[in-house]
Protein backbone atom coordinates (compact mmCIF):
# COMPACT_ATOMS: atom_id res chain seq x y z
CA UNK A 1 0.00 0.00 0.00
CA UNK A 2 1.40 3.24 -1.17
CA UNK A 3 1.67 5.97 1.60
CA UNK A 4 0.48 6.21 5.44
CA UNK A 5 -1.91 6.30 7.28
CA UNK A 6 -2.09 8.26 10.44
CA UNK A 7 -5.18 7.08 12.44
CA UNK A 8 -5.53 9.11 15.79
CA UNK A 9 -7.42 7.80 18.38
CA UNK A 10 -9.41 10.19 20.66
CA UNK A 11 -9.61 10.10 24.15
CA UNK A 12 -12.96 8.66 26.14
CA UNK A 13 -13.14 12.15 28.14
CA UNK A 14 -13.10 13.93 24.48
CA UNK A 15 -15.69 11.84 22.63
CA UNK A 16 -18.60 13.70 24.09
CA UNK A 17 -16.82 17.21 23.42
CA UNK A 18 -16.09 16.26 19.96
CA UNK A 19 -19.71 15.05 19.36
CA UNK A 20 -21.08 18.46 20.24
CA UNK A 21 -18.12 20.40 17.97
CA UNK A 22 -18.92 18.75 15.04
CA UNK A 23 -22.35 19.98 14.76
CA UNK A 24 -20.88 23.61 14.70
CA UNK A 25 -20.06 24.63 11.38
CA UNK A 26 -17.58 28.12 12.74
CA UNK A 27 -16.58 29.10 16.17
CA UNK A 28 -15.38 32.73 16.51
CA UNK A 29 -13.37 33.92 19.44
CA UNK A 30 -13.79 37.23 20.48
CA UNK A 31 -11.85 38.78 22.78
CA UNK A 32 -9.53 41.74 23.95
CA UNK A 33 -6.55 42.37 26.02
CA UNK A 34 -8.09 44.29 28.95
CA UNK A 35 -11.34 45.70 30.01
CA UNK A 36 -14.56 48.55 29.18
CA UNK A 37 -13.20 48.30 25.42
CA UNK A 38 -17.13 47.09 24.52
CA UNK A 39 -16.08 43.08 23.59
CA UNK A 40 -19.43 41.80 24.72
CA UNK A 41 -21.11 44.54 22.91
CA UNK A 42 -19.38 43.71 20.06
CA UNK A 43 -20.20 40.17 20.60
CA UNK A 44 -23.34 40.68 20.75
CA UNK A 45 -24.27 42.63 17.95
CA UNK A 46 -22.11 40.12 15.76
CA UNK A 47 -24.30 37.14 16.78
CA UNK A 48 -27.85 38.99 16.72
CA UNK A 49 -26.51 40.30 13.08
CA UNK A 50 -25.55 36.68 12.02
CA UNK A 51 -29.08 35.42 13.14
CA UNK A 52 -31.21 38.21 11.26
CA UNK A 53 -29.39 37.21 8.62
CA UNK A 54 -31.09 33.51 8.56
CA UNK A 55 -27.66 31.95 10.80
CA UNK A 56 -28.27 29.55 13.37
CA UNK A 57 -26.32 31.16 16.20
CA UNK A 58 -24.97 30.24 19.61
CA UNK A 59 -23.33 32.53 21.89
CA UNK A 60 -20.87 31.35 24.73
CA UNK A 61 -20.76 33.86 27.40
CA UNK A 62 -17.45 32.55 28.45
CA UNK A 63 -16.70 35.35 31.11
CA UNK A 64 -17.06 33.29 34.46
CA UNK A 65 -16.78 36.85 36.99
CA UNK A 66 -18.65 39.02 34.96
CA UNK A 67 -21.35 37.55 32.75
CA UNK A 68 -22.73 40.54 30.83
CA UNK A 69 -24.60 38.73 27.69
CA UNK A 70 -27.68 38.07 29.37
CA UNK A 71 -28.48 41.94 30.85
CA UNK A 72 -27.98 42.40 26.54
CA UNK A 73 -30.31 40.17 25.31
CA UNK A 74 -32.94 40.78 27.90
CA UNK A 75 -32.06 36.98 29.89
CA UNK A 76 -31.33 38.36 32.89
CA UNK A 77 -34.52 36.11 34.63
CA UNK A 78 -34.03 33.03 32.85
CA UNK A 79 -33.38 29.60 34.68
CA UNK A 80 -32.27 27.12 32.57
CA UNK A 81 -34.05 23.11 31.94
CA UNK A 82 -32.21 19.77 31.14
CA UNK A 83 -32.94 16.27 29.97
CA UNK A 84 -31.29 13.40 28.88
CA UNK A 85 -29.98 15.40 25.92
CA UNK A 86 -27.93 17.73 28.57
CA UNK A 87 -29.18 21.44 29.49
CA UNK A 88 -31.07 23.91 27.27
CA UNK A 89 -29.70 26.93 26.73
CA UNK A 90 -31.70 30.43 26.89
CA UNK A 91 -33.32 31.26 23.67
CA UNK A 92 -33.64 34.54 21.95
CA UNK A 93 -35.58 35.50 18.72
CA UNK A 94 -34.64 34.80 15.52
CA UNK A 95 -32.47 32.09 15.68
CA UNK A 96 -29.82 33.23 19.13
CA UNK A 97 -28.88 30.28 21.67
CA UNK A 98 -27.32 31.31 24.71
CA UNK A 99 -25.57 30.04 27.52
CA UNK A 100 -24.04 31.97 30.62
CA UNK A 101 -22.67 31.89 34.12
CA UNK A 102 -25.29 33.93 35.02
CA UNK A 103 -28.45 31.38 34.27
CA UNK A 104 -26.75 29.42 37.14
CA UNK A 105 -25.81 32.01 39.55
CA UNK A 106 -28.52 31.82 42.87
CA UNK A 107 -28.09 35.40 43.22
CA UNK A 108 -26.65 37.78 40.15
CA UNK A 109 -25.11 40.10 43.63
CA UNK A 110 -22.68 36.71 44.50
CA UNK A 111 -19.47 37.08 43.33
CA UNK A 112 -17.73 34.08 41.64
CA UNK A 113 -15.17 32.82 43.97
CA UNK A 114 -12.95 29.88 41.57
CA UNK A 115 -9.64 29.35 40.92
CA UNK A 116 -8.32 28.07 37.34
CA UNK A 117 -9.88 24.44 37.51
CA UNK A 118 -13.19 25.32 38.20
CA UNK A 119 -13.86 27.95 35.37
CA UNK A 120 -12.26 25.71 33.02
CA UNK A 121 -14.24 22.93 34.04
CA UNK A 122 -17.64 24.78 34.00
CA UNK A 123 -16.15 25.81 30.35
CA UNK A 124 -15.89 22.76 29.07
CA UNK A 125 -19.43 21.76 31.21
CA UNK A 126 -21.24 24.69 28.74
CA UNK A 127 -19.85 23.21 25.16
CA UNK A 128 -20.14 19.66 25.82
CA UNK A 129 -23.03 19.40 28.57
CA UNK A 130 -25.41 21.81 26.74
CA UNK A 131 -27.75 20.80 24.15
CA UNK A 132 -26.71 23.27 21.25
CA UNK A 133 -27.96 21.52 18.69
CA UNK A 134 -26.86 22.66 15.52
CA UNK A 135 -25.06 25.81 14.58
CA UNK A 136 -24.27 27.68 11.96
CA UNK A 137 -21.83 29.70 13.94
CA UNK A 138 -21.18 29.83 17.60
CA UNK A 139 -19.74 33.14 19.45
CA UNK A 140 -17.57 33.23 22.16
CA UNK A 141 -17.41 35.67 24.30
CA UNK A 142 -14.77 35.98 26.52
CA UNK A 143 -13.32 37.72 29.53
CA UNK A 144 -10.34 40.15 28.69
CA UNK A 145 -6.72 39.18 28.94
CA UNK A 146 -5.01 36.26 28.54
CA UNK A 147 -5.63 33.69 31.54
CA UNK A 148 -7.31 30.96 32.30
CA UNK A 149 -11.06 31.37 30.37
CA UNK A 150 -9.19 31.92 27.15
CA UNK A 151 -6.70 29.67 27.36
CA UNK A 152 -8.97 26.80 28.13
CA UNK A 153 -11.29 28.14 24.93
CA UNK A 154 -8.40 27.91 22.31
CA UNK A 155 -7.45 24.35 24.20
CA UNK A 156 -10.78 22.63 23.84
CA UNK A 157 -12.00 24.58 20.91
CA UNK A 158 -9.16 23.57 18.42
CA UNK A 159 -10.57 24.06 14.79
CA UNK A 160 -11.99 27.62 15.30
CA UNK A 161 -12.23 29.77 12.72
CA UNK A 162 -10.62 32.55 14.32
CA UNK A 163 -10.27 35.61 16.86
CA UNK A 164 -11.89 38.44 16.72
CA UNK A 165 -9.97 41.29 18.77
CA UNK A 166 -11.97 44.35 20.14
CA UNK A 167 -9.83 47.29 20.94
CA UNK A 168 -10.29 51.33 21.05
CA UNK A 169 -7.65 54.08 20.04
CA UNK A 170 -6.09 54.90 22.94
CA UNK A 171 -2.37 53.59 23.14
CA UNK A 172 -2.59 51.81 26.38
CA UNK A 173 -5.86 49.63 24.85
CA UNK A 174 -3.55 48.73 21.83
CA UNK A 175 -0.81 47.93 23.96
CA UNK A 176 -3.03 45.28 25.41
CA UNK A 177 -4.56 43.79 22.42
CA UNK A 178 -0.89 43.42 20.66
CA UNK A 179 -0.85 40.73 23.77
CA UNK A 180 -4.00 39.10 22.51
CA UNK A 181 -2.18 39.08 18.75
CA UNK A 182 0.51 36.94 19.96
CA UNK A 183 -1.82 35.30 22.41
CA UNK A 184 -3.58 33.92 19.20
CA UNK A 185 -0.27 33.05 17.19
CA UNK A 186 1.18 30.84 20.17
CA UNK A 187 -1.88 28.72 20.30
CA UNK A 188 -2.02 28.37 16.81
CA UNK A 189 -5.45 30.15 16.32
CA UNK A 190 -5.97 32.16 13.18
CA UNK A 191 -7.16 36.10 13.87
CA UNK A 192 -9.94 37.04 11.84
CA UNK A 193 -9.28 41.19 12.42
CA UNK A 194 -8.81 43.57 15.22
CA UNK A 195 -12.33 45.65 15.48
CA UNK A 196 -11.40 49.16 16.36
CA UNK A 197 -14.09 50.24 18.85
CA UNK A 198 -15.43 53.84 20.17
CA UNK A 199 -13.93 55.25 17.27
CA UNK A 200 -15.21 58.95 17.32
CA UNK A 201 -18.66 60.27 18.51
CA UNK A 202 -21.00 61.10 15.97
CA UNK A 203 -23.07 63.74 16.39
CA UNK A 204 -26.71 63.55 16.29
CA UNK A 205 -27.60 66.93 15.51
CA UNK A 206 -24.74 67.85 13.43
CA UNK A 207 -23.68 64.58 12.29
CA UNK A 208 -20.02 65.63 12.63
CA UNK A 209 -17.07 63.16 14.14
CA UNK A 210 -15.50 64.19 17.10
CA UNK A 211 -12.47 61.89 18.01
CA UNK A 212 -12.84 61.69 22.08
CA UNK A 213 -10.03 58.30 22.16
CA UNK A 214 -8.43 59.58 19.00
CA UNK A 215 -9.06 57.23 15.81
CA UNK A 216 -6.76 55.03 13.48
CA UNK A 217 -4.98 53.11 16.15
CA UNK A 218 -6.64 49.70 16.01
CA UNK A 219 -5.79 50.14 11.84
CA UNK A 220 -2.30 50.92 12.81
CA UNK A 221 -1.77 48.27 14.88
CA UNK A 222 -3.18 45.85 12.53
CA UNK A 223 -0.84 47.28 9.87
CA UNK A 224 2.13 46.76 12.02
CA UNK A 225 1.02 43.35 13.36
CA UNK A 226 0.12 42.14 9.60
CA UNK A 227 -3.31 41.04 10.17
CA UNK A 228 -6.13 42.03 8.96
CA UNK A 229 -8.38 45.25 10.09
CA UNK A 230 -12.22 44.95 10.45
CA UNK A 231 -13.66 48.35 10.57
CA UNK A 232 -14.34 50.90 13.34
CA UNK A 233 -17.36 51.37 15.16
CA UNK A 234 -18.20 54.97 16.22
CA UNK A 235 -19.40 55.78 19.97
CA UNK A 236 -23.48 56.24 19.73
CA UNK A 237 -25.10 56.72 23.04
CA UNK A 238 -27.94 54.42 21.75
CA UNK A 239 -25.79 51.39 22.05
CA UNK A 240 -25.66 52.04 25.82
CA UNK A 241 -29.66 52.51 25.98
CA UNK A 242 -30.10 49.46 23.46
CA UNK A 243 -27.90 46.91 25.30
CA UNK A 244 -29.57 47.90 28.54
CA UNK A 245 -32.95 47.80 27.04
CA UNK A 246 -31.94 44.03 25.92
CA UNK A 247 -32.27 44.68 22.60
CA UNK A 248 -28.60 45.26 20.52
CA UNK A 249 -28.18 48.24 18.23
CA UNK A 250 -27.79 46.00 14.83
CA UNK A 251 -31.60 44.95 15.33
CA UNK A 252 -32.72 48.25 16.95
CA UNK A 253 -31.50 50.70 14.63
CA UNK A 254 -29.70 49.24 11.65
CA UNK A 255 -29.53 52.46 9.81
CA UNK A 256 -27.63 54.43 12.80
CA UNK A 257 -23.61 55.02 11.97
CA UNK A 258 -22.45 52.07 14.55
CA UNK A 259 -24.70 49.66 13.29
CA UNK A 260 -24.01 50.22 9.24
CA UNK A 261 -20.59 49.77 10.42
CA UNK A 262 -20.94 46.52 12.51
CA UNK A 263 -22.64 45.16 9.58
CA UNK A 264 -19.72 45.97 7.57
CA UNK A 265 -17.41 43.90 10.11
CA UNK A 266 -19.69 40.83 9.60
CA UNK A 267 -19.46 41.12 6.28
CA UNK A 268 -15.90 40.75 6.40
CA UNK A 269 -16.01 37.79 9.21
CA UNK A 270 -18.20 36.47 6.21
CA UNK A 271 -15.66 36.17 3.88
CA UNK A 272 -13.19 34.58 5.71
CA UNK A 273 -15.38 32.28 7.49
CA UNK A 274 -16.82 30.94 4.73
CA UNK A 275 -13.63 30.36 3.12
CA UNK A 276 -12.70 28.16 5.74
Amino acid sequence: MEGDINVVTAKPEDVKLMKKLSKIKHTIIVMSGKGGVGKSTVSVNIAVGLALRGYEVGILDADIHGPNVPKMLKLEDVRLEADKNGIYPAEVPPRIKVMSMAFLSQDKDTPIVWRGPMKMGALRQFIEDVYWGDLDYLIVDLPPGTGDEPLTIAQLITNADGSVIVTTPQDVALLDSRKSVSFSNALELPILGIVENMAGFVCPHCKETVNLFKIGGGEKAADELGVPFLGRVPIDPNVVNAGDDGLPLIAADGSSPASEALEGIIDKILAKTEKH
